[in-house]
């Protein structure tokens, strides 16, 4: 076997998915990211919220101005960016759980207002336990306006909630 056909059979096929990278110090950078056309967690194609919560030090990024690839260290990524596709509605949701609204205040003096709406198990659905969550450095956020962000835990300043009224009367009723 030659090498072109060995490195064909040892390629994953990939795809690039448009977003905005708001990085430290750089800022805003716009382009793509590759994502992988069948997932190894879900069917369906790999989401951009897999490629930064896995345990990979850089991000592969295709720049469109200038257009270059870079390389960024997922330490120094704020926030991504993208519209969200039918499928990003599919995956990960649970419609028999009601997003949680919540305004963050980021290191860099951003203000997100949105929803999460991860399917969560009932012994951790709490706002608190979610972004408390070892296991993902990034969580996903979807704005009113059809984008998500997927936002860096790392530069959170603080996480504020509206109904924390219904939430703490739930907790009571619990115990």
């Amino acid at each position: 076997m030659d090498n072109d056909t060995l490195n064909n059979t040892l390629k994953v096929p990939k795809k690039l998915r448009p977003v905005t990278l708001w990085v430290h110090p750089e800022g805003r950078v716009v382009g793509s990211i590759y994502l992988r056309t069948q997932s190894p967690h879900h069917a369906g194609s790999e989401q951009p919220l897999e490629v930064l919560n896995a345990c990979e030090s850089f991000l592969v990024f295709n720049r469109d101005e200038p257009a270059e690839l870079r390389f960024y260290n997922i330490k120094s990524v704020i926030r991504i960016e993208y519209e969200t596709t039918e499928e990003d509605e599919a995956v990960g949701n649970d419609n028999t759980n009601s997003p949680m609204h919540c305004h963050l205040q980021l290191m860099d003096g951003s203000y997100i207002d949105g929803s999460i709406r991860e399917s969560l198990p009932p012994s951790h659905a709490r706002l608190l336990d979610y972004l408390n969550r070892n296991d993902e450095a990034f969580i996903k956020i979807h704005m009113e306006d059809g984008l998500i962000y997927l936002i860096n835990k790392s530069y959170i300043n603080h996480v504020q909630v509206n109904d924390i009224g219904t939430t703490h009367t739930e907790t009571q009723e619990a115990g």
